[in-house]
């Protein structure tokens, strides 16, 4: 799968927008459907590739979940846990599927980080 270097660049800017913006992020990886990788922005001692990957089949989890549901398009799925949380957005571009997957620590707020990750989705949309 080939991704465009407008479409890296932007991956790029959203990833590091993202981790400085928001107290308690310690990673952002952005990631293709099929989980490869093709921007990250990490301040501890997390894999971006190991993440795309990881994300990529629990994002196709809450795919399925959402449409046997019959509950429409999954947007996001989040993984709480006693440290912190991870969220994940789907992006919906109409030559490729991303991934935007955000871990964060137990200082970050949940809100803050859907918000922040609903605007890189739609950079990512628009790039």
């Amino acid at each position: 799968m080939i991704v465009n270097e407008q479409l890296r660049s932007v991956a790029q800017a959203q990833a590091r927008k993202t981790l400085e913006e928001i107290n308690g992020v310690v990673a952002v990886v952005i990631a293709t459907a099929d989980g490869f990788d093709i921007a990250s922005a990490v301040t501890c001692d997390i894999d971006p590739v190991r993440v795309a990957a990881l994300a990529s089949s629990i994002s196709a989890i809450g795919s399925v979940v959402s449409q046997e549901a019959r509950l429409g398009k999954n947007r996001s799925v989040t993984i709480n846990t006693d440290a912190g949380f991870a969220f994940l957005s789907a992006v919906n571009r109409a030559d490729l599927e991303l991934v935007v997957n955000v871990i964060a620590n137990e200082h970050a707020i949940l809100g803050q980080v859907a918000w922040h990750c609903g605007e890189c989705v739609k950079a990512l949309e628009a790039a």
